[in-house]
């Protein structure tokens, strides 16, 4: 077996080159051995995760505006080409809900091939990504952000999911949130009985299945139990058949069309414009961050799972490439999918095969199923997304950090929420992002602080400095959000000082901003005919003061290795020079 002890050489020893981390998974598989007793646990966990994809895929993409093969589609193939290409083993990609408020608006205003267009933008954007090596960057993500912007996405989901559930006949749903709320409320007096019975049946299956069993997938009980039920009754509700139909070869087939994805041109039959690519590009980056965001949490929660590791940039390079290649066959935007990620893994999925099995289960249900899926009713989809949504909020989670975090990452939190609902993910997350970092900033700067000892202050003083000497420390991270503060004391140091010890060596680091500050206290202090020995060791990065020269600049400056040092040195100035201030060049007032 091969011994892979670092990332680095574990990239060497499965051959894959130094630029593009490609198909990570699938060769740390083919490298730890696979056996037919492993196939076996994919063929299983595969054909469970399947059955739950094909109501869940079905209902993302209607729920998105587009006919529901498209869905199945994205499923088959995203899935497909994110196994085979991408970082984590267990990851099963397809359409998700959190996708739903950003790909929903692509829709309404460019159609159906701006959505395709859109999608194979955002692959392109997520390979660069992956390629970059942005894929710890994600991490960086404040929690709060991803919180709130979560919980937004569901409350947008379970308020859309409404119509279907009560039967409600909108004419036209509008584009913003609170626009679609008053379209459903003026059309609550066209609630049909019949619509909400069978939406009420399947949620109360989809909830009571899993304590029942959990060998057979909650949906595939729930569905198929409601959907049977509904069609030897006789029951006049809503279905995939009377809702969407597709012509093959000059007949009319009710509901999905049984046939594979079929490759076509994403931007339709005419030539792909600048000005369409330029539209929707501000759509396309909002898909790629959103796919980033949920594919690599998806995977760091099933590594917790399962103790294995994935690769971020792999994990990006495969997600961008299922979904370059997903437009061409029909399939909308795709990312990692933790439900379905999690059934896998507890299916016992052992290899990315596990995710292929799953795509070719919903490839045979198009192609052997059609007709049977053509009964299913709109009102059990909506059910499902409902329970998809509820579980997508975390409600308690979000009640938990509401009682206990800093009213700092509270505010970001709501701010997220509320911004998601009324307006757009991408604006909350980047309304959400520029917060928590200015938020995180303020945290920092408190951190530095600082404190003057000179003769006469206290006892600890007129026992380590001798007169004319005073002691400067600063603790913490000089940077720009905490420079300013930090150099203040130092007017408040007294007229007989002859010599300022500065010392920096608390300092773990400095930027331009935390440079130019000193360089200010510096130059004030000359002004003060003070000289100033910094006492280190200095603050990283170290190369910044060697390109300020300080010492060789400003001819008031010493620098010592420690405070020890610089202590001693004070000592000799004072005692040795006691007139040395005035001997000082004259300066000039400011």
């Amino acid at each position: 077996m091969l011994v892979m002890p670092g990332r680095r050489k574990s990239r060497e020893v499965l051959g894959l080159p130094g630029g593009l981390p490609l198909a990570v998974a699938l060769r740390r598989t083919a490298a730890g051995g696979y056996d037919l007793g492993a196939f076996g646990a994919d063929l299983f966990a595969g054909t469970v995760v399947g059955i739950v994809a094909l109501p869940l895929s079905m209902a993302l993409a209607i729920a998105v505006g587009a006919p529901p093969q498209h869905g199945l589609y994205t499923a088959i193939v995203a899935g497909t080409v994110a196994a085979l290409t991408g970082g984590s083993k267990f990851q099963v990609t397809g359409p998700t809900a959190a996708f739903v408020v950003v790909l929903g608006p692509i829709v309404s205003r460019f159609g159906l091939s701006g959505l395709l267009t859109a999608g194979l933008m955002a692959g392109l954007l997520l390979v660069a990504m992956g390629t970059a090596r942005l894929g710890r960057l994600v991490e960086f993500i404040p929690h709060p952000v991803t919180t709130g912007f979560t919980a937004g996405i569901a409350t947008v989901i379970a308020t859309l999911q409404l119509k279907d559930v009560l039967g409600l006949h909108v004419a036209r749903m509008p584009e913003r949130f609170p626009d679609k709320v008053a379209a459903l409320w003026a059309a609550r007096g066209s609630a049909s009985l019949v619509e909400c019975g069978v939406a009420a049946a399947t949620l109360a299956l989809l909830l009571l299945a899993p304590r029942l069993t959990r060998r057979v997938p909650a949906p595939l009980v729930a569905i198929g139990t409601v959907t049977f039920a509904a069609w030897a009754l006789g029951v006049p509700a809503d279905t995939l058949g009377t809702r969407f139909h597709t012509t093959i070869g000059g007949h009319e087939v009710a509901g999905i069309p049984p046939l594979p994805p079929l490759p076509q041109l994403p931007w339709g039959d005419g030539p792909l414009t600048f000005r369409l690519v330029e539209k929707l590009l501000p759509s396309a980056f909002a898909i790629a961050m959103l796919g980033a965001i949920e594919s690599l949490l998806s995977a760091v929660i099933a590594d917790g799972m399962t103790g294995k590791r994935h690769d971020p940039d792999a994990e990006l390079v495969g997600q961008g490439l299922a979904n370059i290649v997903a437009p061409f066959f029909g399939g909308i935007a795709a990312t990692g999918a933790l439900a379905r990620t999690a059934t896998n893994i507890r299916a016992g999925a052992r290899s990315p095969l596990a995710a292929i099995v799953h795509a070719m289960v919903v490839l045979a249900c198009i192609l052997l199923l059609a007709r049977v899926v053509s009964y299913v009713p709109m009102a059990s989809l909506a059910a499902l997304l409902l329970v998809i949504a509820w579980n997508m909020s975390e409600l308690r989670h979000v009640g938990h950090v509401l009682r206990v975090a800093p009213k700092s990452d509270v505010f970001v939190l709501v701010t997220c929420y509320v911004l998601t609902v009324v307006f757009d993910m991408v604006l909350a997350v980047g309304v959400g992002i520029v917060l928590a970092a200015l938020l995180f900033i303020g945290r920092m700067a408190e951190l530095t602080q600082a404190r003057l000892l000179q003769q006469g202050d206290d006892e600890e003083a007129r026992r380590l400095l001798p007169r004319g000497v005073a002691f400067y420390e600063i603790r913490g991270p000089l940077f720009f959000g905490a420079a300013q503060n930090a150099m203040s004391a130092l007017g408040a140091i007294a007229a007989d000082v002859q010599v300022v010890i500065l010392g920096l060596g608390r300092v773990p680091v400095i930027d331009a901003t935390g440079l130019v500050a000193l360089e200010s206290a510096l130059e004030r202090l000359r002004r003060a005919r003070k000289f100033v020995i910094i006492a280190g060791p200095l603050p990283e990065p170290r190369r910044i003061f060697e390109k300020a020269e300080l010492e060789a600049s400003l001819d008031h400056v010493l620098f010592a290795d420690d405070v020890e040092q610089a202590q001693q040195i004070a000592i000799d100035l004072v005692t040795l020079n006691p007139n040395w201030g005035a001997a000082l060049p004259p300066v000039a007032a400011a």
